[in-house]
């Protein structure tokens, strides 16, 4: 790891090559990284709105996983009729439809990204190769190993979390609610899901730190430094069944098998972009307007590990303590909380 912890180029722009050693950030966010509205006091309401729609408008990650949910819904899923009953034509119906999304959605940006480099190093965090010949991966390739764990253990478990959904909704056994009933519910669930979804991910992002889940399971995903947009979903068969269970609050949530398969397209869909290393994707290497995918907050975990566990949106990591917002301040606060607890990770 560099000495350097935070680059001398101007927040949001490339860092220089100084000649002086390697530079921990290519690109970065202004430092320090700005507080979550909700952490803050008073609470301003007007500012909250503003964050909460600003994630979803004009355009987002998360409204085109809404969109192509609804589209899912509409031309892609068996009907009631067929999943009323478990068979093995609608399933493998559902997971080559998942296998080749998620192949499209994570192998496409590799495409662009890495194979093609379209973008170059433009707003990449950091300039370090996927690693091609590391004992740590399996078949020593990182991005085959994570191409591996993705489809031939992520795809099954997300294919059955929404086969059992499917069915249960077409038996009556999940509480249900349609456009006609509650318009402004329906809509509402649309916001509420994600927030549920960051408020599951850092309690189950604690667990499975906790050290005998971490050496066991959880590892598998950390061997991932430098991220791709592979190693999103990249994870052991143990933490996909943890990630994915946030999907459980539909047994006691009125919602629509619309909102059931947005649930678990956002938890699959937005591992290949948050985690494609670069802030957005852009035409080429000179414009930075583009669609912004990019999770420095998260990557940032992926770095120093015991940091940032859950999203901004809920700043649980600001109420306990577990905050890292890119300062060397930051940097020594989450490693004096490591060496307090006794916790080496690497």
């Amino acid at each position: 790891m560099s000495s350097i912890e935070v680059t001398g180029s101007e927040p949001g722009k490339e860092a220089p090559s100084t000649g002086k050693g390697r530079e921990l950030w290519n690109w970065h966010p202004p430092f320090p990284m700005p507080r979550s509205p909700i952490a803050q006091w008073p609470i301003r309401p007007l500012i909250l709105l503003k964050n909460l729609l600003g994630g979803w408008l004009p355009i987002s990650v998360k409204l085109i996983i809404a969109v192509v949910a609804a589209l899912t819904w509409a031309y892609l899923t068996p009907s009631p009729d067929d999943t009323r009953t478990f068979s093995s034509g609608w399933i493998a119906y559902v997971f080559f439809r998942n296998l080749v999304m998620l192949t499209v959605v994570a192998g496409g940006l590799h495409l662009y990204l890495y194979t093609f480099q379209r973008q170059a190093d433009h707003l990449r965090y950091e300039t370090r190769p996927l690693q091609t010949d590391s004992r740590r991966f399996t078949f020593n390739n990182q991005t085959y190993d994570n191409i591996f764990w993705s489809l031939a253990s992520g795809v099954p478990i997300w294919t059955a979390y929404e086969v059992v959904g499917l069915w249960a909704y077409a038996n009556g056994y999940l509480p249900t609610v349609g456009w006609s009933d509650h318009p402004v519910w329906f809509l509402a669930l649309f916001v509420i899901i994600p927030l549920f979804g960051n408020f599951h991910f850092y309690w189950i992002h604690r667990l499975i730190h906790w050290q005998p889940l971490y050496a066991r399971v959880h590892h598998l995903h950390h061997r991932n430094i430098v991220t791709g947009p592979w190693s999103g979903f990249s994870m052991h068969p143990v933490e996909h069944l943890l990630y994915l269970s946030s999907v459980a609050i539909h047994v006691i949530l009125a919602s629509h098998p619309i909102h059931f398969i947005f649930h678990l397209q956002s938890k699959v869909l937005q591992g290949p972009t948050s985690h494609a290393g670069f802030e957005k994707i852009t035409a080429g290497t000179e414009s930075e307007n583009g669609l912004a995918i990019g999770d420095f907050f998260h990557q940032l975990h992926h770095r120093y590990f015991e940091c940032n566990y859950g999203e901004p949106d809920i700043p649980f990591d600001e109420w306990f303590g577990t905050y890292h917002d890119g300062t060397p301040e930051g940097l020594k606060h989450i490693r004096s909380n490591m060496k307090k607890r006794g916790v080496t990770r690497g």
